[in-house]
């Protein structure tokens, strides 16, 4: 049962498969503590950092000094719009590489302010192979989830709360500065990864201050109730992601059920871990479907505004995110 349980945790973990190398990470443009001192605790252990198996990524673990990274688009290119990408890991570990940095910097590529959020996590050994009893448990529950489809909903992580707080800060803090950065205000968005996907649907279902104006859910659990006036989701995941196969449907559903707006996708293959590495199956595509999502409910017409520092104005881009448009 432990090997099973390491394997699961592997899958919260790496991206499974693929032929991108994970070489060094994307070192961000800029990064900003989400506390001031003296707002948390010191931190019991130093915080470290891990190659996965297989060179994949690299992860950090026992963070408690929680930041926000930032990757900002080519000058002129900038879309108006900010994703805070709040990678995976089961809230033992954050994806800071394939997971994280590499996704922020893609959008940033594609005219997206992106905004790495490396959230705090619970305490661990620092080694990948090994779980924290308290995760250990967690995972547990997952797998014979998986395989019972009870209970319906899991119970928080040990780590998500600590997590969800620090996504608030995030989103109040590019808030606060969307003008000084070339963001309008309302159109802030966290897209998520598996732990990262939990903590995202956390805040569209929280508290009105701290929610995003729209989601993206990536292999995520569900979270809920859905309150009416939650933000837009758009849902993905593999058909044969063996910790949550049902899930994303669920995570529809209970959008929809709401009267909010969703899309959801189901590919056949994919696991779970996928991020923007290959695997030659179907999910390879989910970046793209994420963008042109983003393109139609952000304009209503598939055109995205560039906006400068200090105000915007508009450029058509035939339906295509900013950076393809020349």
């Amino acid at each position: 049962m432990r090997r099973s349980l390491l394997i699961a945790l592997a899958g919260f973990l790496l991206a499974q498969g693929g032929s991108v190398s994970a070489s060094a990470r994307e070192a961000p443009d800029r990064a900003w503590p989400l506390y001031g001192a003296g707002e948390l605790s010191p931190p019991e252990v130093a915080e470290t950092t891990a190659r996965l198996p297989n060179n994949r990524s690299e992860m950090a673990f026992n963070v408690s000094v929680p930041r926000l990274e930032m990757f900002r688009p080519a000058r002129g290119k900038g879309n108006g719009t900010a994703i805070i990408v709040a990678p995976g890991g089961g809230f033992v570990g954050v994806d800071v590489g394939q997971g994280g940095a590499a996704v922020a910097r893609a959008l940033a590529a594609k005219g997206f302010t992106a905004f790495l959020l490396i959230y705090r996590t619970i305490r661990s050994t620092g080694d990948p192979a090994t779980l924290p009893p308290v995760h250990e448990a967690e995972m547990n529950l997952v797998m014979n989830r998986a395989a019972t489809g009870l209970p319906t909903q899991l119970p928080p992580f040990a780590g998500e709360p600590h997590a969800v707080e620090d996504g608030a800060r995030a989103v109040a803090l590019v808030r606060k500065n969307a003008r000084a950065w070339g963001i309008t205000p309302n159109r802030v968005g966290v897209l998520g990864f598996s732990a990262g996907a939990y903590l995202a649907a956390d805040l569209a279902i929280g508290p009105k201050s701290a929610r995003p104006d729209f989601v993206g859910l990536i292999y995520g659990g569900l979270r809920g109730p859905v309150p009416a006036d939650a933000p837009p989701a758009f849902i993905a995941a593999a058909a044969d992601d063996p910790m949550q196969p049902a899930d994303a449907p669920m995570l529809f559903s209970a959008w929809r059920k709401a009267g909010v707006a969703a899309e959801l996708h189901v590919y056949e293959k994919g696991g779970h871990g996928f991020t923007l590495m290959k695997q030659a199956t179907s999910s390879d595509h989910w970046f793209a479907d994420w963008l042109a999502w983003i393109a139609v409910r952000l304009d209503g017409t598939g055109k995205v505004a560039v906006v400068a520092a200090g105000g915007p104005h508009h450029r058509s881009c035939h339906g295509q995110p900013q950076a393809s448009c020349r």
